[in-house]
């Protein structure tokens, strides 16, 4: 029988008097053991309750990519102090976290020591070298699994951050007491870049507790880093976005580790992308940088966690991310919310396994309706299992009498060979409603001896992948595109960047 953990404070309680030195997480010159987790998250918690924290207090937690370890401590400590975390990237705007701490009640603020943000009224700044003196088990009682835990913001690409909210088995569910069921048993480590405040951090954070393999947490994204700590720690799975595929695959770094050490990427066996749908020429591009691994979409979002879709990709079928194992706790619905037949397109949910999360403040029902959340995109399953994502519903363009899948558009662009990254989305016609239009950044290897292609160009080599109607009515070249802390492109700054333009014309 596979033993549960009812919290995460209990998980780490387990691992650490059972192996205390087993290391947990790297994050540069940190290292961060379970018996060190333990015991420094009990002294944070310790000196929490000191300062006046009463259980269902809110606690922001201002952190780092290069703070990972002080991030874990201080997560934990917070839980066990009977609190509610509020996970925050020190990379945020200022008036983003002023409004989640805000939004959240929060009446404490932890913070790296090497960070100092300016506390708002009413909130108490702390970092962990408060602690000091205090007990490494100050005798709390252990947390009400069924009491709020984490309370998590959304991306706010369309608007503005909302808070979810996570019980305590919320966040432990799927988690194991037995040393035999540990996930990533394949890895001695696994590696990943994501930022505090995520929702695939917070997976990463669940991992670090529950895994076999150690978590090794980049300070910073750089392909050439990232390949070093590969082959340092003898990486066998690795956690991806998107954007950071895209980089690490074009960068001359993937090149030249290949050219300087063959073989050097075959240990590992897990490439996990998630936070946005992936590419397909990427997903191919990461099959053949790394021969060995199973490439790996995982579908969820921050409302739904900890339900999830693990696509397992098969270059067999590139045009979808993956065929699910299971689809019991997946459905496609019509705009009334009745199942659709395999075959058919509709909306997408997925059933959370355990306590479901919810909005704070607000009950939303279009979004949860009883353990199914409604994820906000648009796909269908085909005869043979697989599952297509056509589009989220916001971006769906209406263009005319036509429906244009963003996703379409964009995968049709990264078949160029000298695409790199792009974005589709729709700006405003004044006879069609909306037209498509495109931001691309063009690779590398885009130069000299080999011209980048010019707008028409594009459009040309779009002919014969596209329908006339999704064809970009307008295409435009950057350097990169604007995305937020979880890798997601902010299409929003791009269509006010492209409806200064003059109106663009209609395709033909």
């Amino acid at each position: 029988m596979n033993r549960a953990p009812a919290t995460l404070p209990e998980l780490l309680a387990h691992r650490a008097a059972a192996h205390p030195g087993r290391t947990a997480i790297v994050n540069g010159p940190d290292r961060l053991d379970f018996g060190a987790w333990q015991a420094r998250s009990g002294a944070l918690a310790g000196a929490l309750r000191a300062a006046g924290l009463r259980s269902g207090d809110r606690v922001g937690l201002r952190h780092g990519t290069a703070d990972w370890a002080a991030y874990a401590v201080a997560h934990l400590a917070v839980l066990r102090a009977g609190g509610v975390a509020v996970p925050l990237s020190d990379r945020l705007a200022p008036a983003v976290t002023a409004h989640a701490l805000a939004d959240s009640g929060a009446r404490f603020l932890v913070h790296a020591a090497a960070d100092a943000p300016a506390a708002a009224d009413g909130v108490t700044a702390l970092t962990e070298a408060d602690a000091a003196g205090h007990p490494a088990d100050p005798g709390l009682p252990p947390a009400d699994p069924a009491a709020p835990a984490q309370i998590l913001y959304t991306s706010g690409t369309t608007g503005t951050p909302k808070g979810v909210t996570a019980t305590h088995a919320n966040l432990a569910y799927g988690c194991t007491l037995d040393e035999r069921r540990r996930p990533l048993r394949h890895s001695t480590a696994f590696l990943h870049s994501f930022p505090v405040g995520t929702n695939a951090g917070q997976t990463m954070l669940v991992n670090a507790l529950n895994a076999h393999a150690a978590c090794i947490a980049a300070p910073q994204f750089t392909p050439l880093r990232f390949l070093r700590l590969i082959a340092e720690h003898d990486v066998g799975s690795v956690f991806l976005v998107p954007a950071t595929a895209i980089e690490l695959l074009g960068s001359a770094a993937l090149a030249k580790a290949g050219a300087d050490a063959p073989g050097a990427l075959d240990g590992v066996k897990l490439v996990g992308s998630t936070a946005a749908a992936l590419p397909q020429a990427v997903a191919l591009a990461l099959g053949r940088a790394f021969p060995h691994a199973q490439i790996a979409n995982y579908y969820t979002s921050t409302e739904a966690a900890p339900a999830q879709v693990t696509l397992l990709f098969d270059p067999e079928h590139p045009e979808s991310p993956g065929q699910p194992a299971s689809l019991a706790d997946l459905r496609i619905t019509d705009a009334d919310g009745r199942p659709l037949p395999p075959g058919e397109a509709g909306e997408l949910w997925l059933r959370s396994p355990t306590a479901p999360r919810g909005y704070l403040g607000e009950r939303d029902t279009t979004v949860f309706q009883g353990r199914w959340v409604r994820m906000g995109d648009l796909g269908r399953i085909d005869a043979d299992g697989f599952l297509h994502l056509l589009d989220r519903e916001k971006d769906v363009i209406k263009s005319g009498a036509h429906k244009v899948s963003t996703l379409q558009v964009e995968n049709a662009l990264h078949r160029h060979p000298l695409v790199a990254d792009a974005a589709a989305f729709g700006i405003p016609h004044p006879v069609l409603g909306s037209v498509v239009a495109a931001v691309v950044v063009l690779a590398p290897g885009a130069g000299p001896e080999h011209a980048a292609p010019t707008p028409a160009e594009l459009r040309a080599f779009l002919l014969d992948r596209l329908a006339a109607h999704e064809l970009p009515a307008t295409v435009l070249f950057r350097d990169a595109l604007p995305r937020n802390e979880g890798g997601k492109v902010l299409k929003r700054e791009l269509r006010r960047l492209l409806t200064t333009h003059e109106s663009p014309e209609a395709p033909r």
